[in-house]
């Protein structure tokens, strides 16, 4: 017995022998790298939700935000209304015929209001905001809506150069005045008159645009070509002539004979008589005899005028100079307005050849049939320059 357990081989241990102090470290260190790696990601897991979410929030919000915030769209402002007053300041333009959503998309556009939708809300809910005029306004940036409304409607807020042409100035007065006012050169003016095409000028006109510039008040807007400005004026005269049916083939025997009552009348209660008696010589091929007219010709005033002026030694005379030529001058010899156009297509009736001014100061200007009467009220001129210096 005792050798089957002293000589038989030892039965076998199936438990495993203790870990060395290595293996044991080693173990420690794949734990600690395994959590790492779990720990990495984890954090990219989460990177990459936020990531998505955030992407979603953005999509939700592009789509919907305006339910929120209450922006309209086509606004990058995140507002509907700016709450004014704004500051610095722009110039838009408003042009002829805009309506209201037409102004407030270029107000949007320029920075004035935050939103066009709010802009014409506070259009249609302003009753005088109809009266808004075109031209080029200087107003504030992120303005209040309903304040920019009140803006267009203030006249100090145009920045256009407003123009006002009196009746009876020629083409060079003319010129001047929109040089004066606008700056653009006189130069250019003339060079724009001289190109018919470019302003509009009827063929009856013969391509000179004297008579052809009615008299008003234009309002210029910044950056007008001399053109654009001469074929406004051109187009108030043939809008003119049109609306009271005058045929085109008369528009500039129209345009001529009202210069002249233009330069000579005083009076607007004169100028259909003046018109008649006008008429009246020209029916019978009787001189017009109008210094005036002669003047024009020699490019002088009425008042720089002398006797040899009217009285040419000699062929050839000066086209003008209606003592010597008969009918109407070449050209009008200014711009006549609407009451010189209404005189000559409306003259009064009666039998007057000759008027003169009696009364330099009250323009009282007495007509005659003859000649005696005529000198007769001649004399009375005299008689008033004697008393008053003239």
């Amino acid at each position: 017995m005792s050798d089957l357990f002293l000589g038989a081989p030892q039965q076998e241990n199936h438990e495993a022998p203790p870990p060395s102090r290595r293996s044991r470290r080693d173990s420690a260190e794949q734990r600690v790298q395994r959590r790492k790696h779990r720990r990495r990601r984890t954090v990219v897991v989460l990177v990459l939700a936020l990531t998505l979410l955030g992407g979603a929030a953005f999509v939700v919000w592009s789509i919907f935000g305006g339910l929120f915030t209450g922006v309209g769209g086509g606004s990058d402002t995140g507002v509907s209304d700016y709450p004014g007053p704004g500051s610095g300041e722009v110039q838009v333009t408003v042009a002829a015929g805009d309506t209201g959503g037409a102004i407030g998309a270029t107000l949007e556009e320029a920075g004035v209001v935050a939103t066009a939708k709010a802009f014409t809300d506070a259009y249609a809910a302003n009753p005088a905001a109809v009266g808004i005029q075109p031209g080029t306004y200087t107003l504030l940036l992120e303005m209040k809506a309903s304040d920019a409304v009140v803006a267009l409607l203030d006249p100090e807020a145009r920045v256009s150069s407003r123009v006002t042409i009196p009746e009876g100035y020629t083409a060079q007065q003319i010129y001047q005045r929109l040089y004066e006012i606008t700056t653009i050169p006189v130069e250019d003016l003339q060079a724009a008159a001289a190109d018919p095409a470019a302003i509009g000028l009827p063929a009856e006109a013969g391509g000179n645009v004297e008579g052809w510039l009615f008299p008003a008040t234009y309002e210029i807007e910044p950056g007008s070509s001399a053109a654009s400005v001469l074929s406004q004026m051109v187009a108030r005269t043939t809008s003119l002539l049109t609306s009271k049916g005058v045929p085109q083939d008369q528009w500039e025997t129209v345009l001529n004979k009202a210069s002249i009552v233009e330069r000579e009348g005083k009076l607007d209660e004169d100028r259909a008589k003046m018109a008649r008696a006008i008429q009246n010589r020209l029916d019978i091929g009787m001189p017009l005899q109008i210094d005036a007219i002669v003047a024009y010709g020699l490019g002088k005033s009425g008042t720089e005028l002398t006797y040899a002026d009217t009285r040419d030694a000699q062929p050839p005379y000066n086209p003008y100079n209606t003592y010597k030529v008969t009918g109407l001058p070449p050209t009008p010899i200014a711009n006549p307005g609407e009451v010189s156009i209404d005189a000559v297509l409306n003259p009064a009736d009666g039998p007057w050849l000759y008027w003169v001014t009696v009364n330099l100061d009250t323009g009282e200007t007495k007509f005659a049939e003859t000649f005696p009467e005529h000198e007769a009220n001649r004399d009375e001129l005299r008689a008033w320059q004697e008393a008053n210096g003239g």
